[in-house]
């Protein structure tokens, strides 16, 4: 499986994103939504920082238990309850972003959503990978 990142210089420079990303081979994950839920089922994390690092760790765990890597996501979609909160934490998302999935970013979008399955949640993550 082949993953390539599309940046095209036409394009404003992306940050923390891809423009596009294509995948060659036939295996997909598709992940779904998750949320700074631990493992009883409690949302933990008061911050949108702090969850967003757990609801990014859950997502990884269910991608790398599928036998996918950080670098096989294609499509990631973030919701989040408060959009501006999501702009202010940005430049400390990014770290956080680093230091689990490292420098290959997929395609993304965020979203704002007036609230998530779970009333305490933030954010949501879910995506769509192409390990081999």
């Amino acid at each position: 499986m082949t993953t390539e990142r599309v940046n095209p210089p036409g394009l404003s420079p992306p940050t923390g994103f891809s423009h596009a990303v294509t995948t060659t081979g036939s295996r997909l994950v598709f992940l779904a939504g998750q949320t700074a839920l631990d493992k009883d089922g409690r949302i933990v994390g008061a911050t949108l920082p702090e969850q967003f690092e757990r609801a990014l760790a859950n997502l990884l765990t269910a991608l790398r238990e599928a036998g996918g890597a950080p670098a096989d996501l294609a499509r990631v979609t973030v919701y989040t309850t408060d959009v501006d909160d999501y702009r202010a934490h940005a430049a400390e998302l990014g770290r956080v972003w680093r230091r689990l999935a490292g420098r290959e970013y997929p395609a993304m979008a965020v979203i704002g959503v007036v609230r998530l399955w779970d009333t305490q949640a933030l954010v949501e993550l879910d995506g769509v990978a192409a390990p081999d």
